[in-house]
């Protein structure tokens, strides 16, 4: 048996030490649910679905609000947190307002908006898996008429709302006030697509790990996907633009369905360790026993 020098280190011991914290952590549990709910083939289909459902309907509704002024390439662009030259390539991909108003028709307005509340049965389905829950009747879809009313509505408040100052104090502020509108759109959204089958304390920690996931990908997307779009459009011309955006739509889905995933398991974990301190100070000290 060889003994360890003075000085070795034991690199092998350490990646065992390693192995077994993780083992049984969270981080753990999380990548086996998430294994088994299929949380990137769930990101995907909320990219592809929403690019085809969603996508058209916002179009549509962003060129009939009359203070976007320059329709769903400023949602989309405000959304990313690109700067000026890739907002420009998004601009450039999608039509101008008075197009999309002009190529519009009723029956087109009403397949759009039943092509969006696919989107939400989507999301909700999603949730479903998170918490381990049976598909909700038919009867629910009224819910999706809510639901997506309040996503129209949240994002015409997001993009419209001003930024008069860009000092570093003003920026704080609007970043905070984007991660608890955040918050509380997700907390009310989980609630309302789950049919109120989980409570309302049960879904605060995937509503701030989706508020925060947010905000992380919107740091990412100014580093990586707006220099990608200025990239991509020389070398692929629109069509580089149209693969940012789906990575980018893949990102959001992630995070969407990750997010409540990692919420749900920090909340069965502080669950249970509620119950065993119930328990123990139900038995009471052990000279009393």
């Amino acid at each position: 048996m060889t003994r360890k020098r003075a000085g070795e280190v034991d690199h092998p011991g350490r990646v065992l030490r390693a192995r077994r914290r993780i083992a049984g952590s969270m981080v753990e549990l999380a990548w086996s649910r998430g294994r088994e709910m299929e949380l990137m083939h769930r990101a995907m289909g909320f990219a592809a679905l929403g690019f085809l459902t969603l996508v058209p309907l916002l179009v549509v509704v962003a060129a009939a609000d009359p203070a976007s002024g320059q329709g769903f390439a400023r949602w989309l662009g405000q959304g990313i947190g690109v700067s000026a030259g890739p907002q420009e390539e998004i601009q450039e991909l999608f039509s101008r307002p008075g197009q999309a108003l002009q190529g519009t028709t009723a029956l087109g307005l009403a397949a759009l908006a039943v092509f969006g509340l696919t989107f939400g049965g989507a999301v909700q389905t999603g949730y479903e898996r998170v918490w381990d829950l049976s598909t909700a009747r038919w009867h629910t879809v009224w819910r999706h008429v809510v639901w997506l009313a309040a996503l129209v509505v949240y994002l015409i408040i997001f993009v419209n709302t001003p930024v008069t100052s860009d000092s570093l104090a003003w920026k704080v502020f609007g970043t905070t006030a984007d991660v608890v509108g955040a918050f509380l759109f997700v907390w009310w959204s989980q609630r309302v697509l789950l049919a109120g089958r989980v409570r309302w304390g049960a879904l605060v920690p995937g509503a701030a790990a989706t508020a925060l996931g947010m905000l992380g990908l919107r740091i990412f997307s100014q580093l990586v996907f707006s220099p990608l779009i200025a990239s991509s459009a020389v070398t692929y011309g629109p069509f580089g633009t149209v693969l940012v955006i789906q990575s980018w739509l893949v990102g959001v889905g992630f995070v969407v369905y990750g997010g409540a995933l990692v919420g749900r398991l920090y909340h069965e974990r502080r669950t249970q360790r509620r119950l065993r301190e119930s328990s123990v100070e139900a038995l009471g000290p052990p000279g009393e026993r």
